[in-house]
């Protein structure tokens, strides 16, 4: 694609916005919420900042090289193939269970009104509908993801609308609630850890943004519109989460919240408008549907970076503009991943979170790490694009911020199981890449040395006694 046609910093940023906002944060921040109580508000500032770090060191590379593949090519330049490999199969799966996650909290919406319907049938017809969509191409996805994340985002704002409203009583016939449900409860009900075990559901909120990278090579020039769309990113995420957290505390408590309502419609309905919940209800749905699309944007073209540095099987391999096997392969696994619920029916959405959320923390330590290699390799990047500030301090305290998070995983219940199913992930595609990569390049290597000629010296010896043969 010629980058003058490409994707602009304005479609950017709705791709990035329309991969992020969704379940995660309209369903799932209700355990994170719960877990940390008011001190959650803090919890998404650092998270911003967290997330801010990570774009612009992404950005940096993207901006001197936008190269398909984004972060796990970088990756695998500068620490061998190995990581490469590792990185790039443990974020296709982390986003895979992401992607069925959201799925699974759609299917709980969509039930309400079709209680007939299974919820594992409506998973399935939500995936296949999402991975149809995306063969249309980065273009038309682009206009329509434009579409649907300006209706979750408008459903925020209003969100916010409302409950200003009902704080400062602008609501006819309603007192105003003021600080609420605040004045009676702890800043920290859960303690330190209660904050600490939060952080992967807020991260989780923000997961996505990486999507940018991933289609920067289609991007229209990408060393302005990159840096561009990542500042837009950034500034309308933080300041839209922390609104919508900031005006739903004082509305219902924090202990009362379960992550099978939305945390907004349990402010709403606490606050007497039970026909805005039910409206929230409906753009939900069309919040993950709008996720699942960018979301899968980025699937197919990471598994097109894994078949082209021969990191996945040949029939992966795409040649047109739409990476039609690897959306399709992607779509499948969904559907596999969705299988899940058979075995973990009680806690399937909480695992599935757990699970792709420690993926994506891994993606995002690799990431910051292999940005730290590059700038002390190179330098700035070229046109003067050094944008981290702080380097390299504020790169070491990010890395190390995700770590402790990915540590603190088992503070909240439920999220034990996704850190164990994710270090076994992670030691299961090492041992895949030495079984597939590595073996057989030593094999190859034994082989050459058993064909290789034999030394001079001795072939010269054969020689010379075959012609005193021949004198004789």
């Amino acid at each position: 694609m010629k980058q003058n046609n490409g994707l602009s910093a304005w479609q950017l940023t709705m791709l990035a916005l329309g991969t992020v906002v969704g379940g995660s944060f309209f369903l799932g921040s209700s355990i994170a919420i719960r877990a940390a109580g008011p001190a959650i508000l803090p919890a998404f500032i650092l998270g911003g900042i967290l997330v801010y770090i990570i774009l612009t060191a992404l950005s940096e590379m993207t901006v001197a090289d936008p190269k398909p593949g984004s972060f796990r090519t970088y990756s695998e330049q500068l620490f061998g193939p190995w990581l490469g490999f590792m990185v790039g199969w443990v974020y296709w799966t982390g986003l895979i269970l992401a992607m069925s996650s959201e799925a699974t909290a759609a299917s709980i919406f969509l039930q309400t009104w079709i209680p007939e319907v299974p919820l594992f049938v409506l998973a399935i017809l939500i995936i296949v509908a999402v991975t149809l969509l995306n063969l249309l191409g980065a273009k038309l996805l682009s206009s329509l993801e434009g579409g649907l994340a300006a209706i979750k985002l408008g459903a925020l704002i209003g969100f916010i609308g409302l409950a200003v409203a009902l704080i400062v009583g602008l609501i006819p016939q309603k007192a105003p609630v003021g600080l609420g449900v605040l004045t009676r409860e702890p800043l920290f009900p859960g303690g330190i850890a209660g904050v600490a075990g939060s952080m992967l559901i807020v991260l989780f909120s923000y997961a996505g943004f990486e999507t940018i990278g991933l289609a920067a090579s289609e991007a229209r020039t990408p060393h302005k519109t990159i840096p561009r769309a990542i500042k837009f990113t950034v500034i309308s995420l933080v300041g839209l989460y922390c609104a919508v957290i900031a005006t739903l505390l004082p509305l219902t408590p924090t202990g009362t919240l379960t992550e099978e309502v939305s945390p907004m419609v349990a402010a709403l309905t606490a606050g007497g408008l039970n026909w805005a919940a039910g409206s929230i209800n409906v753009i939900l749905v069309s919040a993950i549907l709008s996720t699942m699309l960018a979301a899968t944007f980025g699937l197919g073209r990471m598994v097109r970076s894994l078949a082209d540095a021969g990191h996945a099987p040949f029939f992966l391999k795409d040649r047109g503009d739409i990476p039609l096997r690897g959306i399709i392969f992607s779509g499948a696994a969904m559907l596999a991943s969705v299988g899940l619920g058979y075995i973990l029916p009680e806690q399937m959405y909480i695992f599935l979170v757990s699970a792709g959320g420690f993926s994506l923390l891994f993606a995002y330590v690799i990431i910051l790490a292999t940005h730290y290699r590059y700038r002390k390799m190179n330098g700035c990047p070229p046109q003067g694009n050094c944008q981290l500030a702080g380097f390299p301090y504020s790169s070491l305290l990010a890395i190390t911020g995700l770590i402790v998070v990915i540590l603190t995983m088992p503070f909240i219940p439920g999220q034990g199981s996704g850190l164990y199913v994710g270090l076994i992930l992670t030691a299961f595609y090492l041992i895949l890449y030495y079984v597939f990569k590595v073996l057989p390049a030593k094999m190859l290597g034994k082989i050459t040395v058993y064909a290789k000629p034999l030394p001079a010296n001795i072939s010269n010896k054969k020689a010379i006694s075959k012609e005193k043969k021949r004198n004789d």
